[in-house]
């Protein structure tokens, strides 16, 4: 089957997957083509904002559990607090010793400080949390707090 040359092209999304940029400098200017728009950000707007954590967040019966990728973000690295029911994750992924590169011919991969705050969907108890990192998963779970049902009142 032969191959079209767009399909080289990762999509916006597909770029985003693992780090999204929360704010895209002012004055950046855009590439437009039929199917993918670029836009072209110099190093240091990309210094001057940090990554933004893409999250996955769901419930099952009796807990919230938040998922992040963070592969090679070691664990001295990340930095996982709670506070009146709003949850921020933050660290720095280091991209190792790559002083000597004299070109990049290629770089798509993020590296440096990242954050993601969230507003928790439902009430948890703060105090009731697991956070664990695996396989470059960072799983953080909270035991949620229960709703009481509405009460039928009697009219009389």
């Amino acid at each position: 089957m032969a191959r079209d040359k767009q399909d080289d092209l990762l999509l916006d999304d597909e770029l985003a997957a693992a780090f999204l940029t929360e704010d895209e400098p002012e004055m950046a200017p855009t590439v437009t083509t039929s199917t993918t728009t670029t836009t072209t950000t110099t190093e240091e707007e990309y210094d001057a904002v940090p990554g933004q954590l893409a999250v996955d967040v769901y419930e099952t019966e009796d807990r919230l559990v938040v998922k992040a990728r963070t592969a090679g973000v070691n664990k001295s690295d990340l930095d996982v607090s709670i506070a009146d029911g709003v949850l921020t994750i933050s660290g720095t992924l280091s991209s190792g010793d790559d002083t000597a590169a004299t070109q990049w011919h290629i770089q798509e991969c993020y590296w440096g400080e990242f954050s993601r705050t969230l507003v928790l969907p439902t009430a948890v108890k703060e105090d009731e949390v697991e956070a664990v990192l695996k396989d470059g998963v960072l799983t953080v779970s909270f035991g949620k707090v229960k709703q009481e049902q509405a009460k039928k009142i009697q009219i009389q």
